[in-house]
């Protein structure tokens, strides 16, 4: 018998979920800020593309925070880690196609952005890795 007795229930969720929760309200942040105007002056996009975006950011972190609470969220981490690695190729292939005329602030803060989403992407991926060998 011990006196140091600790429970484990061996749930290892918790890298993932604050992995997801973080992603979703800078997300949210920063698709707030774009909605507000701020965004779409510096960056040198269209009008059209950084409220579409903008509005993406805002559902994208709705829907990511909702998805952290889930009771089995492996599932879900490996969507939301696809959703990343497809959000960093579609900011380098903007940026190297030079589809919109963005200016030089534009292209550090989408290839910032692109940084962001590929470091969660690998965090919420060490996340699901550490669900799965618990099991």
């Amino acid at each position: 018998m011990s006196a140091n007795a600790v429970e484990c229930t061996g749930n290892r969720d918790g890298l993932l979920r604050l992995t997801m929760r973080a992603d979703a309200a800078i997300s949210g942040f920063f698709g707030m800020a774009g909605l507000a105007g701020w965004i779409p002056e510096f960056s040198g996009a269209t009008k059209a593309f950084g409220y579409g975006a903008d509005s993406f950011f805002v559902a994208y972190g709705f829907i990511v925070w909702r998805l952290a609470g889930v009771r089995s969220v492996r599932r879900a981490g490996i969507g939301v880690v696809v959703a990343n690695l497809v959000y960093t190729a579609a900011a380098v292939v903007l940026v190297l196609g030079q589809i919109l005329a963005l200016t030089d602030s534009g292209v550090t803060f989408a290839i910032v952005s692109a940084v962001y989403t590929l470091v969660f992407a690998g965090l919420q991926y060490v996340g699901s890795l550490r669900i799965k060998s618990s099991r």
